[in-house]
């Protein structure tokens, strides 16, 4: 087997470096070929394909929080066992393939290198030394690519085999469906405190101090630590760092994307089987007989699984011509999708937008000085470990740093000034008087260091303190009370025969409610009652001082004799399907793992972390 093997997805990730201008990252840092962080059977998991798993998996966090991330906070996640556990899976997928004798053919080998389009020329030509040059910047020759992506094949080969021909059973189907697509319809009435026929009194001093005593959880102060830390973070810094202007035209050229935004659109898309459907729903659209809302809710769907943002025309596609047609919000279709046939709302339109070299230079300016600010924060840390570990403490830090010395109260209530810091929250939790403090990472690049100088026992407030806390709670707990009673007895007389249209109350109606529904203005427990209830069933809910009488009108089944819906059977049979698929992959998976020998080697681990902290 190929030694430093790049798994599954782990080409692709290659080239994603490449791309990025990335690539020398963490690859040639590791020797090469030099070693693996793990064995499974056969295989192996490479350094460098461990180190290139944990950066990417960094710079995906990055660009979905938009901040920096550390690799301490990875660690804090547990990403780095996750991305370890994910290539050793992968491992055994490869060393099983292996030894099933299963290969994937020169030509198929051929076609894969040729189809990415990082090895092709102007043209978009397949060109040899593009390919060769890029595999030399990451650290390759051709041979260990190859190789690469003859084992990525074959092991693609043996997950296809067991993932292929899983069917779920229609019985298992249709109980699902039914009960995912099933709907309700509900009468129902909000009672406050004006509804009660008698006001609720004020709370007594005695019924005060009973009800402090008797309930200390709300006016208990949670464990508190008193904690003097000292603390540094990339502000701190950025208003000394000086930013030249050839730096600042670099960064803008850098982020032009950012600056320079063509025209878009607010799109959503709802993807169907197959164009009959698709053009079925449409028609439905168009006569005004369903609501495009409508028909995403028919669908089992809510808005922001068929929601794709704000789009520019060059990602739609061949849709992208008829949907930046539209001149003011409407629906379009059907329309080709890398998924399927579907229709297209458009929104609202986005014009485009163009920031100058000047109007961003303060922005750039703040961002260039930040970055650089995080850069010596890292530099500082060697010495500020070294401080620690000759016996500093918060203030001697601070004098010999730049770090500033604080003191704060903390507990778990307490968000204010470094507790805004969720690193902060962890680590204050989890610190006694007895530990030693060490250098922390925060998710700004910043850094700080504390010690636990006392811990205070959880302690229940004074009444005194607390008193207009402890009477709105208990006025609260009675009006509740007293509007679930009053309701109560109203359910008793519409069980007994009373027309719900005669009561005084303001009723709603809400129809063809789905199990994920929601309806404004009820608890958050009312759409699983509802699901519990039998047809013409009265129920009363009550929380946070209010009540809720409701009346269950209908239950409505699918129709499975329908066109549409008996193809929304077929997509969620698929779908079905494609669940055990992948749960039985899994598994299979994870015996391979049992199965095999895997060994893991700490000293690569650790040769790897410490290059990317």
């Amino acid at each position: 087997m190929a030694k430093d093997k790049v798994k599954s997805t782990g080409t692709f990730v290659i080239m994603a470096l490449l791309i990025l201008g990335l690539a020398g990252f963490g690859v040639t840092n590791f020797g090469g070929s030099a070693g693996s962080v793990a064995t499974v059977g056969q295989a192996e998991v490479g350094i460098n394909d461990y180190a290139r798993a944990i950066y990417s998996r960094i710079q995906r966090l990055e660009s979905q929080i938009g901040q920096p991330v550390t690799f301490q906070e990875v660690r804090n996640f547990g990403m780095d066992s996750a991305v370890l556990a994910q290539l050793i899976n992968a491992a055994a997928v490869e060393s099983e393939a292996a030894t099933l004798g299963i290969s994937a053919g020169d030509e198929t080998v051929s076609n894969r290198i040729q189809s990415l389009p990082e090895f092709r020329d102007a043209s978009g030509e397949f060109d040899r030394q593009v390919y060769e040059f890029a595999l030399e910047r990451a650290g390759l020759n051709a041979s260990e690519f190859e190789a690469e992506i003859r084992s990525d094949a074959a092991e693609e080969l043996l997950r296809s085999a067991i993932r292929g021909g899983t069917r779920a059973p229609d019985i298992l189907v249709d109980t699902l469906f039914i009960h995912e697509r099933e709907t309700r319809d509900v009468t129902w009435a909000r009672l406050t405190a004006e509804d009660l026929e008698e006001p609720v009194p004020n709370p007594s001093d005695t019924e005060l101090a009973a009800y402090h005593r008797e309930n200390p959880g709300p006016f208990t102060r949670p464990e508190t630590k008193l904690i003097r830390y000292a603390l540094l973070t990339p502000n701190d810094l950025a208003e000394q760092i000086e930013v030249d202007e050839a730096q600042l035209r670099t960064l803008y050229d850098s982020r032009i994307d950012e600056f320079v935004q063509p025209e878009r659109r607010l799109v959503e898309r709802l993807v169907f089987t197959n164009e009959i459907q698709a053009s079925a729903a449409k028609n439905r659209i168009d006569s005004d007989e369903i609501t495009f809302d409508a028909l995403v809710a028919e669908r089992g769907l809510d808005l922001s699984d068929v929601d794709l943002g704000d789009v520019a025309e060059e990602e739609l596609g061949e849709a992208a011509t008829e949907i930046f047609a539209l001149e003011e919000p409407g629906v379009v279709g059907p329309l080709p999708s890398e998924l399927g046939p579907a229709l297209y709302r458009m929104n609202g339109i986005l014009a485009s937008q163009e920031t100058t070299y000047e109007d961003a230079k303060d922005e750039l300016r703040q961002d260039a000085a930040l970055d650089r600010a995080r850069r010596q924060i890292l530099e500082l840390v060697p010495a500020v470990e070294d401080l620690l570990a000759g016996g500093a403490d918060m203030a001697m830090l601070a004098e010999r740093t730049d770090l500033e010395e604080g003191q704060i109260e903390w507990n778990e209530d307490v968000y204010d000034g470094i507790a805004a810091y969720a690193t902060f929250r962890t680590a204050a939790a989890e610190a006694g008087t007895d530990a030693f403090p060490e250098v922390v990472e925060l998710e700004d690049g910043g850094i700080f260091a504390m010690e636990v100088e006392e811990v205070r026992e959880p302690k229940l407030r004074p009444l005194v303190d607390v008193r207009e806390e402890v009477a709105t709670v208990l006025t609260r707990v009675r009006t509740e009370r007293a509007l679930a009673a009053q309701a109560e007895a109203v359910a008793e007389q519409l069980r007994a025969g009373r027309e719900m249209a005669a009561l005084d109350l303001a009723l709603e109606s809400d129809r063809e409610l789905p199990r994920n529904g929601f309806v404004e203005g009820t608890p958050t427990d009312f759409i699983a009652a509802l699901f519990k209830m039998e047809r013409d069933e009265i129920r009363v809910l009550s929380f946070d001082g209010e009540a809720w009488l409701m009346r269950l009108d209908a239950i409505t089944k699918p129709d499975l004799g329908s066109p549409d819906t008996a193809a929304e059977r077929n997509t969620f049979a698929e779908w079905i399907a494609a669940g055990l698929s992948g749960g039985i992959l899994t598994a299979y998976t994870q015996a391979l793992v049992e199965q095999a020998k895997v060994e893991v080697d700490q000293a690569a681990l650790n040769a790897v972390h410490a290059q990317l902290r």
